[in-house]
């Protein structure tokens, strides 16, 4: 028998999985315990790629894709799990309670519970989220069975703090470099220092004032920002050349070639390398199923400024939203803590949007 009850309480079930450590390359057991579940439900048809696993209704109606990554990041001497009674909230401690084991627990028992969706569903689960992008689990299906991320709306799970974040910012790093003549530092004058040629990229960093782009009814504010440098080879040795990283989170309104083309003209004259990038996603609020589920869940509807997942389902041209339990901000955190109230009202928000 599976080690996961979905007939014990949500607080109950998100502490067992989060109390099965998952740090990521390590979620086969979760996985295991998460496809037994699934498996066992007549009304779902279930995939398994790697660590991630499909579940799917199949009765001929539109589609919507629900989604949550499985692995965390390395604990902290925070596992097992600790629940604490506060005045007028429960709270669950631990690794993976807000990124995003409290989400996966009201998926799973969501998938289990909601036989008779008025729209198709395919729950899915899957690994890798937390290190490169080349591993990740929901990229690696998208690349080897499509079929099971076609869809008309997507809901990600992330940590919204129970609020709607509609699509994300796009974000793109380049190394931006200047050159100039090595000399020895008692005399300068013999050499061109390349970090003071950094003044007018540095300057215009300084300056910059962030826009502030309505996509779709929302206002994603963008940023601009110098993230590492590095210049010098030793203390009395003017460099001849230094870089700048420099880290531009763009709104969905423009695409990343485009967020490339306004770096290359803001820094015009400047030798510069894209590091990475990656594009962002449109809400797509103004869709049908958009409106039905924001009025289902009755949550506050809000931009999302990080980079999530829902990216891949824009890239695929599936409208998408974060809707999760946790505040972000606490991801990662070593005190990392779920409120049960905000697991609660997911669970009901979602349950209301599939079951009307």
């Amino acid at each position: 028998m599976a080690a996961l009850d979905t007939s014990a309480t949500l607080t109950e079930l998100t502490m067992a999985i989060c109390d099965i450590e998952s740090v990521s390359g390590n979620e086969a057991k979760l996985a295991d315990e998460i496809e037994a579940v699934l498996a066992s439900c007549n009304h779902l048809s279930v995939t398994r790629d790697g660590n991630a696993i499909v579940a799917s209704t199949n009765q001929g109606l539109d589609r919507v894709l629900i989604a949550g990554h499985i692995d965390t990041v390395p604990i902290a001497d925070n596992l097992p799990t600790a629940l604490h009674h506060f005045e007028r909230e429960q709270v669950i401690f631990g690794r993976g309670t807000v990124d995003m084991k409290a989400g996966v627990a009201l998926m799973l028992k969501l998938a289990v519970e909601v036989t008779n969706p008025i729209v198709d569903v395919s729950w899915i689960f899957y690994d890798n989220e937390e290190v490169d992008s080349h591993l990740n689990g929901l990229g690696r299906i998208s690349r080897n069975s499509p079929e099971l991320l076609q869809g008309s709306f997507a809901v990600l799970c992330e940590p919204t703090s129970a609020m709607v974040e509609g699509g994300c910012n796009g974000t793109i790093r380049i190394e931006l470099k200047a050159t100039g003549k090595k000399a020895h530092s008692a005399r300068p004058w013999m050499g061109k220092n390349a970090i003071h040629e950094l003044l007018p990229a540095l300057q215009l960093l300084k300056d910059y004032e962030p826009a502030v782009v309505n996509v779709d009814g929302l206002d994603y504010k963008e940023s601009l920002n110098a993230v590492m440098a590095n210049a010098g080879i030793a203390t009395n040795v003017i460099p001849d050349a230094a870089t700048l990283m420099i880290n531009y989170r763009f709104a969905p309104d423009k695409s990343a070639s485009e967020a490339e083309q306004l770096l290359r003209e803001w820094f015009e004259g400047y030798e510069i390398k894209v590091v990475d990038a990656a594009e962002g996603a449109r809400p797509g609020l103004n869709t049908e199923l958009a409106a039905a589920f924001i009025d289902a869940t009755g949550a506050s509807v809000n931009p999302k400024y990080g980079w999530t997942d829902v990216a891949r389902f824009s890239s695929l041209g599936i409208p998408a939203v974060n809707y999760g339990p946790g505040d972000p901000s606490l991801a990662h955190a070593d005190n990392e803590n779920v409120p049960v109230g905000q697991i609660h009202d997911c669970y009901e928000g979602l349950k209301g949007w599939l079951s009307n």
